[in-house]
């Protein structure tokens, strides 16, 4: 969505598990999957943080080759770091006690945080170029088109969505508290007054619109609002009043983003929709998102009735080992399965939760990240962006630094939104 930086370790290949297929013969025990997961998916992160030459700011790619040896076949996605992949990428290390390992990605999201070729935003673009950060200001995702001779970049990825910009922020206050390093919460409230003073609506349910597509004169304002978004953004800023740091009304826009998921939250049917159509009032029920079901359960301000979600999750989205994106049941989305795995953890069903992880063993792929897909690919239902012609956002059966980073997360307990290992209220 170019030169591979993801370059497993021996040692690391070689005490890999045995594949999908050989599950049903060596399943791991209930006691053992999270701690299998543990080791071996932190060695992971942490080989590919090493790889990655010099010592400084460095973004990770995204999509691993199946071998680790190479490089998705689409120019697009070759050398992509998403900065949402990456800030879970970071989130994770802290989360295997490797927090000096993620401050290498943390030090790339506050260089880019800090000055964008835009001029100093405080926003972020979708996507980067993986590897060491050594242009200031970072540069958004890229490629060089050899047949048409021209340099080529993709207008979703050097958009912004403010679900990235949140993560981000997520990222560079979980670096805060591992290092006690004030310049990450700087920086995570610059994306915080940036997200307040561009994405806010009052339309409808309020919270908070979409992003940008897009960039100089082909830029649009995404208006579309998102479950998914929202849900991050009270995490953000939660955060942000939580501990004090200056910059912005954070009590405000936490009251916004949790005011939207109250609105659509259907207490008649127990779940949520994925969020508002571009008008920015219109309930979206065409679709129905699994991480819109799971991440408000990991929110402190969730309240009881919202694990009710859970049972929509296995209703519209179960699949045979695990969840699948949409309500289309065409196969296992792995990252959300993982994030499955830590929402039952959540509210305490230990015996779910574990049962997701054995089933995560047999993702790791040669290279050591997990598939995205069990199966060659999975439908969202979604499209990418403004200009697709239609639902064109899948995932393809390619090694996933997201992924791997949620199973990270769910291996070890470890809530993102609030830095801390999960707790039922």
């Amino acid at each position: 969505m170019m030169r591979v930086l993801f370059t497993p370790l021996l040692a690391a290949i070689l005490t890999l598990p045995a594949p999908a297929g050989a599950q049903a013969e060596r399943q791991p025990s209930a006691v053992s999957a999270a701690t299998l997961l543990e080791s071996r998916l932190c060695g992971s992160l942490t080989v590919a943080i090493d790889s990655v030459p010099g010592k400084g700011p460095a973004f990770l790619r995204s999509f691993d080759h199946p071998s680790g040896a190479g490089a998705p076949v689409e120019d697009a996605l070759k050398n992509a770091a998403f900065t949402y992949d990456n800030a879970l990428a970071a989130i994770a290390l802290v989360a295997c006690g490797r927090a000096t390992k993620a401050r290498r990605i943390g030090d790339a999201l506050l260089s880019a945080v800090e000055n964008d070729r835009a001029g100093p935003q405080g926003r972020l673009r979708t996507t980067y170029r993986a590897g060491p950060q050594q242009e200031f200001p970072i540069p958004p995702n890229g490629w060089w088109n050899q047949k048409a001779q021209r340099w080529e970049e993709d207008a979703y990825q050097v958009g912004t969505a403010t679900g990235n910009v949140a993560w981000a922020g997520l990222a560079l206050l979980t670096l805060a508290d591992a290092l006690n390093e004030p310049k990450y919460r700087a920086g995570a409230a610059k994306l915080g007054a940036w997200v307040l003073a561009h994405m806010r609506d009052t339309k409808g349910p309020g919270g908070f619109t979409g992003g940008i597509h897009g960039d100089g004169m082909g830029t649009q304002a995404l208006t579309w609002k998102s479950v998914e978004h929202n849900t991050d953004l009270v995490a953000l800023f939660g955060w942000l009043e939580r501990a004090g740091v200056p910059g912005g009304d954070w009590a405000a826009g936490k009251a916004a983003a949790l005011g939207f998921l109250n609105a659509l939250w259907r207490a008649d049917a127990g779940y949520f929709p994925t969020g508002t159509l571009p008008d920015g009032v219109t309930v979206n029920d065409g679709n129905s998102g699994l991480d819109a079901l799971l991440w408000p359960l990991l929110l402190p301000e969730s309240p009881h009735d919202w694990r009710r979600a859970l049972d929509r999750a296995d209703q519209v989205h179960g699949v045979a080992g695990g969840y699948d994106f949409n309500g289309d049941r065409d196969g296992v989305w792995v990252e959300g399965t993982a994030q499955a795995a830590l929402s039952w953890a959540a509210v305490r069903d230990q015996e779910r939760s574990v049962r997701l992880l054995s089933g995560l063993v047999g993702d790791i792929s040669p290279g050591g990240y997990l598939w995205a897909t069990r199966g060659d690919k999975v439908s969202t239902g979604f499209a990418i962006g403004p200009d697709s012609k239609g639902a064109d956002f899948f995932y393809y059966r390619q090694p996933h630094l997201g992924a791997t980073a949620w199973a990270v997360l769910a291996a070890t307990g470890w809530n993102p939104f609030t830095g801390r290992v999960v707790t039922a209220p």
